[in-house]
């Protein structure tokens, strides 16, 4: 017979968030593996096993106790930390609205701050460093043509992976004015412009593949030996292999996941002049606060801004100590 966390669990996971939320799949895994880790936590440490873990047993103390358990035996960082006491907090939100008797307890374990950690920096690519990567992939190959239009249309549209992976062929409209479809966060759909190169690279990429034929509209924009289309691994692998191809030092050595051109296109956007509302529906955020890292992380705007509004107040005169000979002298001889 199930318990009540049990029950309680599985309507969560299932009728909340997949049903009445929508969330994606990547979202429902990330919380179904924060519980994953609770329940090891009772089972390893505390000596409950799953089949008997109730509610009565997961109280503030315990979470508390299971989240330094992920930094001290399990060498979680602070961002990890978080994310998983997010999703319990996220549970016990729906708890309380669902049993009134349990509120109390929810609360407390509401009650439980996350904490804080350095905000990361943003890890993004030159536009010579971004025009070298994706003009890594050897064109005169089958795969190597797909490649250069993945990695075009990755960067061109600011797509997270999952978005990109997502992409079918009715997603993308190459007559003017061309866009891609991408749906994110949420399952909301956003319209990103097409421009450049890669409307031509995409429309090449089509016929190559016969992908324009009637019947293939639901096919998968990007796929494998397999037909099927490619994971956010794949993608992620895609882009190690053209990095370790490029002559480029900084290339070669550099962190590059599918989420640094995601955030070189933001960055080159921003350092162009686009206002940051226009950056922040082209990138699918909810909240404008989420797209100001990259206002703030712009070394090359902020440069732009102090030379704009620069007054020679500092002279470039020598002092007057710089002409006396004598004193250069017996300051050398110090």
């Amino acid at each position: 017979m199930a318990t009540d966390f049990a029950t309680a669990l599985r309507r969560f996971l299932t009728a909340h968030l997949a049903g009445m939320r929508g969330s994606s799949a990547n979202t429902i895994a990330s919380y179904r593996d924060a519980f994953k880790l609770l329940i090891i936590f009772f089972r390893d440490v505390r000596s409950i096993p799953p089949e008997k873990l109730t509610l009565a047993r997961i109280d503030a103390d315990a979470v508390g106790t299971f989240l330094d358990w992920l930094e001290d035996s399990r060498h979680n960082t602070v961002a990890t930390h978080n994310q998983r006491l997010a999703a319990i907090s996220a549970f016990y939100r729906w708890l309380a609205s669902q049993d009134p008797t349990l509120l109390a307890c929810c609360q407390d374990i509401l009650a439980i701050r996350a904490k804080k950690h350095p905000r990361p920096g943003v890890n993004h690519l030159t536009v010579e460093q971004t025009r070298g990567l994706l003009a890594a992939p050897d064109r005169s190959t089958r795969h190597g043509r797909r490649d250069a239009v993945l990695l075009a249309t990755l960067y061109d549209t600011g797509a997270r992976a999952q978005e990109l992976a997502d992409l079918v062929v009715r997603d993308i409209r190459l007559e003017a004015p061309p866009i891609a479809s991408l749906t994110g966060k949420g399952r909301k759909t956003r319209h990103v412009p097409l421009v450049g190169n890669t409307v031509g690279l995409l429309d090449a990429y089509l016929a190559e593949h016969h992908l324009t034929r009637s019947g293939h509209s639901d096919h998968p924009l990007f796929f494998n030996q397999r037909d099927t289309k490619l994971s956010r691994g794949g993608i992620a692998w895609i882009i190690r292999k053209h990095q370790a191809s490029t002559a480029d030092p900084t290339l070669t050595t550099a962190k590059i996941t599918p989420h640094t051109l995601r955030h070189s296109k933001a960055m080159h956007l921003y350092e162009a002049g686009i206002p940051l509302p226009y950056i922040r529906d082209i990138l699918g955020h909810v909240d404008l606060s989420t797209t100001e890292i990259y206002a703030r992380a712009s070394t090359e705007a902020k440069r732009k801004a102090l030379e704009s509004a620069y007054t020679d107040i500092v002279t470039d005169d020598l002092p007057e100590w710089n002409q006396d000979p004598d004193l250069l002298n017996w300051l050398t001889s110090l």
